[in-house]
């Protein structure tokens, strides 16, 4: 398979001036299988799997531009520590009429307008859609707990199990392919889109991680509610790192519409016990349960970019012995903080970084920001307001 498949834009093209494409004559890479397997396809008529791979060159080396490489790269690092990271995920999506407009309440026929944050009443309007969905990840091995109602129309919310961090970012990944699937299966149409609705929330992707030692202890775990210091370095680096990763966090110029200050989507980067305002909150708990929830990225992101970005930010902290400020009580979005990138263009300028170095593979890097580029200038050429269908299918 060429490299180059590996660095096309949204809309499937090769990245003009690419060294992947006409430079190296567009060279074929060695996709391998991964550990997972073969794993059904439950939305699809017959007997269908897939069969995840990752790329590497001719010669074994892993593919630098492949975002599942680029995770393994920063898990290795915690490997060389005897850690283990455990991780979990929080995605948020949108269900849709096929006309891309709000759905319709599947009992009344009417269409779903009010806010219904945790509703019961919603969640059982759906179920026969979750009652597929939940079946069908148990077909796929994905372990996932509740599912809750989230503030929009329409919007709900998976929370998947803490694993190990590859496998946790794999779920995630087929998770996004699945809800789609099954979503269509019921004539609706199902959106990671960070706003797709203009008034109503948006979709995030909550990241939860822990770190295990060799004997299985966590290395957050003080035995009290504050946690261990090597908990704070963790937070000290996710948060230097915060603004130079925007681009992971909100890859496209939609992205940028949930990141609004007060909107439950948080700018600035900052810390706090069992507090939603913050974008690194360390939530309540037993203490053999402690962790960091990253709150920043879109459901629109990549998996394996957002985890190692959060995990590479985090081993960055823990090595160099960082500590953060103090940890926010009360209203986040009150206090002068950093500020994550405040557009499209200035989240790709930001990827020049040298704490982006630290973490990941300088030709992802230049991959990222020529296709991030090429994206940039296509949609400066559609209006706003007609983004939607560019992206409803593929985010």
């Amino acid at each position: 398979m060429p490299f180059s498949v590996l660095n096309v834009d949204i809309f499937g093209r090769d990245i003009e001036g690419s060294p992947l494409v006409f430079a190296s004559g567009d060279a074929d890479g060695l996709l391998q299988p991964t550990d997972r397997g073969a794993v059904p396809m439950p939305w699809l008529d017959g007997d269908a799997h897939l069969v995840p791979h990752w790329m590497f060159d001719e010669s074994g080396q892993a593919f630098a531009g492949d975002p599942r490489q680029a995770l393994a790269r920063v898990l290795d690092r915690f490997s060389a520590k005897g850690w283990q990271v455990m991780a979990a995920t929080e995605i948020e999506f949108h269900l849709l009429s096929n006309a891309q407009g709000p759905i319709e309440n599947p009992v009344t026929g009417h269409a779903l307008v009010h806010d219904n944050i945790l509703s019961l009443n919603e969640l059982d309007q759906f179920e026969p859609f979750f009652n597929d969905l939940y079946a069908s990840f148990a077909a796929m091995g994905i372990p996932a707990q509740a599912a809750t109602s989230e503030a929009g129309p329409g919007q709900f919310e998976i929370d998947l199990t803490h694993q190990p961090a590859m496998r946790a970012a794999d779920d995630a990944a087929l998770f996004k392919m699945l809800v789609k699937g099954v979503a269509r299966n019921h004539d609706m149409a199902a959106t990671f889109m960070a706003k797709p609705i203009t008034d109503a929330p948006g979709n995030g992707m909550h990241v939860h991680f822990s770190v295990l030692d060799t004997d299985g202890r966590n290395i957050f775990d003080d035995g009290g509610n504050q946690g261990t210091a090597v908990l704070r370095h963790a937070i000290a680096g996710c948060l230097a790192a915060m603004p130079a990763q925007t681009l992971f966090f909100a890859p496209f110029g939609a992205s940028f519409d949930r990141l609004v200050p007060g909107a439950h989507a948080p700018t600035g980067a900052a810390w706090g016990f069992d507090n939603r305002t913050v974008a690194v909150r360390v939530p309540a708990g037993p203490p053999a349960a402690r962790r960091i929830e990253h709150r920043v990225a879109g459901g629109d992101t990549n998996p394996y970019l957002v985890l190692a970005a959060v995990l590479g930010a985090a081993l960055q902290g823990i090595e160099a012995g960082t500590m953060p400020p103090a940890p926010v009580i009360g209203d986040a979005y009150d206090l002068k903080l950093p500020q994550l990138a405040d557009s499209w263009d200035q989240a790709i300028a930001a990827l020049a970084d040298p704490i982006l170095f630290g973490i990941f593979h300088t030709d992802l890097l230049d991959n990222l920001r020529r296709t991030k580029q090429q994206e940039l200038r296509s949609f400066a050429d559609i209006p706003h307001d007609n983004w939607m269908p560019h992206l409803l299918e593929v985010l």
